[in-house]
């Protein structure tokens, strides 16, 4: 272990696996190590177990739960936007050969204690029940301008700079109310929170095209894509592609302690009495704890069920977004639903999760508004765990530290930092500008 490398990446986790995988196709030599024995990290995916041992200690799961290992339960569970970056990511590095995928069924939202079919564009704003007669064609001229923008074509843009005025002035150009404007901002546009209404208009507009686009990929229920086995084949896929240009893999490396130089910069990592050398270092943020802020938690219940979500109209695969304001929350709450159709469960079974940013210490409690629309559940296991981010500078210390995984069921914020992360590790942007019909035959396995 005593070689030299560029980069020496500390466990295992999806992100981690990305970072290793598009590095070494960067051409730059890569180790991998990681404390546990297996891929994933905190992105795990569990057999049922994996499942009962992690939550119920020795009891054994009863035997109407079917077999143990039809089960792959992932631990931070999350769907692909079809024509999102993570998928750009894995068109530009090949990974799609390793991995098949299969459209989500269903994306939803909570409005007003139902729950509704988030209407996309034109033609589904006009059917759907969020909205009366004229906001529906309020609504309408709104979806018609956004799918019609195009930031090369002047004409396109009605007179507004996206760049100069925010969403809330446009917005207030069509005159939507505020309850339509709940449900494109955050089940549409995938906002966190309200901050963006008083944003340049731009990112707001670019995510609802992002939203149209991915739903026209499959000509499916919902913009999202889901791998079959669950995402824990994604890590394994990105550890094989970093294999295949020259990085190295070790498992069940105990211990591994981050070497800094007088002056405070990494100089390698020491695990079993041996220190393998390297420039930087890029590791979740368990592996320098003295590095990171905790900046919240995450609360979230993992149900197992016999039927899918009610109202989704029998989805077996779904997102359903509980906006803030619907539930007098400051943030929002995520149910993710998959099944025996992704091969992550027996059949005519269902796996379920609530999720939400914690603002309380009971979860039972603050997970309710999304429990009670999930119908009767088999087996329910509470957990909480906290959100880091870094507070270094890699500039001064060669680390690069991912931050933790939030409570979204979508791709969007995991990229975003993965792709940071590259940028500030490489010192140049990772070129997405991929052709994407090809993904349609990878993972369309209809």
């Amino acid at each position: 272990m005593d070689e030299e490398y560029d980069v020496i990446v500390l466990g295992t986790g999806l992100k981690e696996c990305i970072l290793s995988g598009l590095l070494s196709v960067n051409g730059l030599k890569v180790l991998h190590m990681d404390r546990n024995d297996y891929y994933g990290g905190e992105s795990t995916s569990l057999n049922l177990n994996q499942l009962w041992k992690r939550f119920r200690g020795d009891d054994k799961p009863p035997e109407n739960m079917g077999s143990s290992r039809e089960y792959n339960v992932d631990m931070i569970p999350k769907f692909m936007m079809a024509n999102g970056a993570l998928v750009r990511v894995l068109i530009h590095t090949n990974v799609t050969k390793y991995l098949n995928f299969k459209a989500v069924d269903g994306s939803f939202v909570y409005n007003k204690g139902k729950i509704h079919k988030v209407p996309a564009t034109d033609v589904e704003a006009l059917k759907s029940p969020l909205m009366g007669l004229f906001e529906k064609r309020r609504a309408r001229k709104f979806f018609i301008y956004v799918q019609d923008y195009e930031e090369s074509d002047p004409k396109s843009h009605e007179g507004l700079d996206l760049y100069k005025v925010t969403a809330r002035d446009v917005i207030s150009k069509y005159g939507l109310d505020d309850n339509t404007v709940d449900f494109i901002g955050h089940a549409l546009a995938l906002h966190l929170d309200d901050n963006y209404l008083d944003e340049p208009a731009m990112d707001f507009v670019e995510r609802m095209k992002l939203y149209a686009e991915s739903l026209a990929r499959f000509q499916g229920g919902s913009p999202y894509i889901y791998p079959l086995y669950g995402l824990g084949e994604l890590p394994q896929a990105f550890a094989r592609l970093s294999a295949v240009y020259g990085g190295t893999y070790m498992l069940n490396k105990p211990d591994c302690k981050v070497e800094f130089d007088e002056s405070g910069k990494a100089i390698g990592v020491t695990s079993e009495g041996e220190t393998a050398k390297c420039k930087k270092i890029v590791c979740d943020p368990s592996y320098l704890p003295d590095k990171v802020q905790k900046v919240g938690k995450v609360a979230r219940a993992i149900c197992i069920m016999s039927h899918p979500i009610p109202n989704t109209s029998d989805s077996h695969s779904v997102q359903v977004i509980l906006p803030q304001k619907q539930l007098g929350r400051k943030s929002d709450m995520y149910l993710f639903c998959c099944s025996y159709t992704h091969n992550v469960a027996p059949k005519d079974k269902y796996i379920a999760f609530v999720t939400t940013e914690a603002e309380t210490d009971q979860p039972e409690v603050e997970l309710k508004p999304g429990l009670d629309l999930l119908g009767p559940v088999d087996e329910t296991f509470f957990d909480v765990y906290d959100r880091y981010e870094p507070n270094n500078n890699h500039e001064d210390d060669n680390c690069y530290i991912s931050t933790s995984y939030d409570a979204t069921t979508h791709f969007e914020t995991t990229v975003k930092n993965v792709l940071a992360l590259y940028s500030n590790i490489t010192g140049k942007d990772l070129d997405l500008s991929v052709d994407l019909s090809s993904a349609s035959a990878a993972a369309a396995e209809e």
